[in-house]
């Protein structure tokens, strides 16, 4: 799948420039992107992507110097300058993408104001989806960011195709600080949705023996809403089967021929309850976003490692399972076979009706909202004016 990417933010432009890097080790040339900031020191920290596709917008407002936390600061700047966030994106090329991908810190201003802006913006020029991977704030970032990231969120599931979210507060260890954990948690988003969108883009090993292409991850993110990955991986044993030629040197020829044809039939069967231990591992283990997937609208199952471990009754075995899991019936499912010492496993649980954690920055929003949302504000805002903060879950 070729995916165009839109760093926005400090976060956002941090994560697009580790999938760039990822895509430019392995070759795949899946991946292109453009970052945007209103902070120019945020886009010159940047590692991989070209300086010519860094685009600092709000100059004449904020003088480089970024937004801090106002997100209607950001989404009028974005507003404003989106003509050129948007030629940036033209100059790139985005005639043979298969979707744009928006990615953002949603509890601080430049991200999570211009998201839904432009979002917006990309649905009114593109036939092409538009997703958004948000990155929620953890509590202890403070009531602000989590007051934005619930009034980013409520704007951009509106705007756009599909809203992935990665929940800070679950991933970071226990008595670790967020800042300290920042490039963990974003090897565990490019490592999740690196497989996934990479997959069906022809490798050295072809292509799986059942394909998950574009469309499959299309249609399985058509309802909208939130959706949420599972990730699960475990090592692929180097240990082969050794025969002893000794005990079998007096023996026919057709006894030899029938004990392999059974040693097949049991390592089919280790690799069939691998795929289906993974994918429920990924299902129960930690979610990008801690939920009830059970109310998940549309499942797709991946499976990625050695040709050789990608077992087609596993899978389909395991898209059962989970079909009886979810609240819909819908679950696609196939394999992408690279190079690996190990097999992964993907989930993408789609459409989601339940996450506590989203239930619980509207709390916060709706307790913090008189405090932060001023009068003088208010009469500067453009997309947010006059928000109300409503669940998004029905």
């Amino acid at each position: 799948m070729k995916i165009f990417f839109i760093g926005f933010g400090q976060a956002g432009g941090k994560i697009v420039d580790m999938f760039l890097s990822q895509d430019k080790r392995l070759g795949t040339q899946s991946f292109r992107g453009i970052v945007v900031n209103t902070a120019r020191t945020d886009l010159m920290g940047l590692k991989t992507i070209p300086m010519r596709n860094r685009v600092l917008i709000g100059q004449t407002v904020v003088k480089g110097h970024g937004v801090g936390t106002d997100n209607a600061a950001g989404a009028r700047i974005t507003l404003d300058e989106v003509d050129g966030i948007m030629s940036a994106i033209d100059r790139v090329g985005a005639h043979d993408v298969d979707a744009f991908m928006i990615v953002a810190g949603l509890g601080g201003g430049t991200g999570s104001g211009g998201t839904p802006v432009l979002a917006r913006e990309l649905k009114k020029i593109y036939q092409e989806p538009v997703y958004v991977l948000g990155i929620l704030p953890a509590p202890e970032e403070g009531r602000l960011y989590s007051y934005n990231a619930a009034r980013s969120l409520k704007t951009i599931i509106n705007e756009a195709d599909n809203t992935f979210l990665f929940d800070n507060s679950a991933w970071k260890n226990e008595g670790e600080s967020v800042k300290t954990a920042f490039q963990r948690l974003n090897d565990e988003i490019v490592r999740r949705f690196g497989i996934l969108f990479r997959a069906g883009e022809p490798g050295k090993f072809g292509v799986g023996e059942m394909v998950v292409d574009s469309s499959e991850i299309i249609n399985t993110l058509r309802g909208g809403g939130i959706t949420t990955v599972g990730y699960a991986i475990s090592s692929v044993s180097s240990k082969k089967k050794q025969t002893n030629v000794g005990a079998f040197i007096t023996t026919i020829k057709d006894t030899i021929i029938r004990k392999d044809r059974e040693d097949e039939g049991l390592m089919g069967e280790d690799r069939t309850a691998k795929v289906i231990s993974l994918v429920r591992r990924a299902m129960l283990g930690r979610l990008t976003l801690p939920c009830d997937f059970s109310t998940a609208e549309r499942a797709l199952v991946l499976v990625a490692g050695p040709p050789n471990e990608l077992d087609r009754k596993g899978i389909e075995k395991a898209k059962s399972w989970v079909e009886e899991n979810i609240a819909g019936v819908e679950v696609r499912g196939g394999d992408y076979p690279v190079n690996s010492e190990h097999i992964a496993v993907v989930v993408v649980l789609a459409s989601i009706g339940n996450a506590p954690r989203i239930r619980e920055l509207l709390e916060i929003a709706t307790e913090t909202k008189d405090d932060v949302y001023k009068p003088d504000r208010r009469k500067k805002s453009t997309m947010f004016e006059q928000e109300s903060i409503e669940p998004l879950f029905e």
